[in-house]
């Protein structure tokens, strides 16, 4: 019987379930079996839906208050705590026995798996693979045997908040974002904002517009309401839902990005230079702040720097050197 790998993600956007994906392929690749959950399943009642509307609303309607949550959350750990446990006995059923590692993708999932560990009711081992550069309090946990981080950055936040081994490995993204050479034609910039379409978009194409540095390219997920606004102010492209987003990036020169997630991995893995503009509050700033600090995406804070920051992109765009290591290579090494 192969190894059984339990990957732990949740369906808040995409970009948890994004790369949960993405390490499920490649360790079945190495024949391991691996089996996926959504910690808004595991959450008792329609409690994990709840937060998951509710934390959808607040980006949407509310911005602001999604940092302020954010920061309180980082005081302390209490209310995590009660919140993760009601999902505890849900969590050891779907990872059930004979699992030779556990990895998380979500932070309230890191914070059970963490706990269970610690209490001694989880045999397996737990890794936490952190999806965002800025790493929160709530990503790391004493009990979770392996934290992985993208870059030497992320990985030194994590040893501050009492992770104690800590991997650095390359992003986990899909094997259709390779670099490609730039197209031809008048440079397009594609905006990218989640499967849930957030933030200020319509203003960043506007923006970008007006420039005359590159036309506006909006992807806007599953939000059909921001894809007609777009379309009525009849200066950006606007697109819905893109299956093919690696074939996407190949037609256009550089990507513009507010949260600094998934995303913006997969443009640098492709070869697309990334700016973060008019990023989302909360993680999007915190990831915003550590991606411009380690010179992987600069960060374009007012209209007066847009042009200048887009033609430089266009023209010098910033080196992306990430860890030769693999993250299921370490995952593999949990289950040998």
């Amino acid at each position: 019987m192969n190894a059984r790998i339990v990957v732990i993600s949740a369906s808040f956007g995409s970009g948890h379930d994004g790369v949960a994906a993405e390490l499920t392929r490649r360790l079945t690749s190495h024949g391991r079996d691996v089996e996926r959950h959504d910690f808004v399943d595991l959450v008792p009642g329609r409690l994990g839906r709840v937060l998951r509307e509710g934390y959808h609303r607040q980006l949407t309607a509310a911005p602001r208050t999604w940092g302020w949550l954010l920061a309180a959350a980082g005081a302390g750990s209490g209310a995590a705590a009660r919140l993760t446990a009601l999902a505890d006995q849900a969590l050891l059923d779907a990872i059930g026995t004979g699992a030779e590692a556990v990895v998380s993708t979500y932070p309230l999932a890191s914070q059970a798996l963490g706990r269970l560990r610690a209490q001694g009711r989880l045999a397996a081992p737990v890794c936490t693979y952190l999806t965002d550069l800025s790493v929160h309090p709530l990503w790391v946990h004493r009990g979770v045997d392996v934290h992985i981080g993208l870059h030497d950055d992320a990985a030194r936040q994590a040893k501050e908040l009492g992770a104690a081994d800590v991997r650095v490995t390359a992003p986990a993204v899909g094997p259709g974002f390779t670099p490609a050479p730039r197209p031809d034609g008048r440079p397009r910039a594609l905006i990218v904002a989640g499967a849930w379409g957030v933030g200020q978009i319509e203003r960043a194409a506007a923006d970008i517009a007006a420039t005359g540095a590159a036309v506006p390219v909006v992807v806007c997920g599953r939000n059909e309401q921001l894809r007609a606004r777009v379309r009525r102010q009849g200066h950006a492209i606007a697109l819905g839902w893109v299956d093919d987003m690696p074939a996407l990036m190949r037609t256009c020169h550089v990507v513009v990005q507010n949260a600094g997630g998934l995303s913006s991995l997969e443009a640098l893995t492709a070869g697309r230079p990334v700016l973060t503009y008019r990023c989302i509050p909360g993680h999007g700033r915190t990831n915003a702040e550590v991606l411009d600090r380690i010179g992987w995406v600069p960060w374009i804070r007012d209209r007066a720097g847009l042009a200048a920051g887009l033609r430089h992109a266009l023209t010098d765009p910033p080196r992306f050197a990430p860890a030769p290591a693999q993250p299921e290579d370490v995952l593999l090494e949990l289950t040998a």
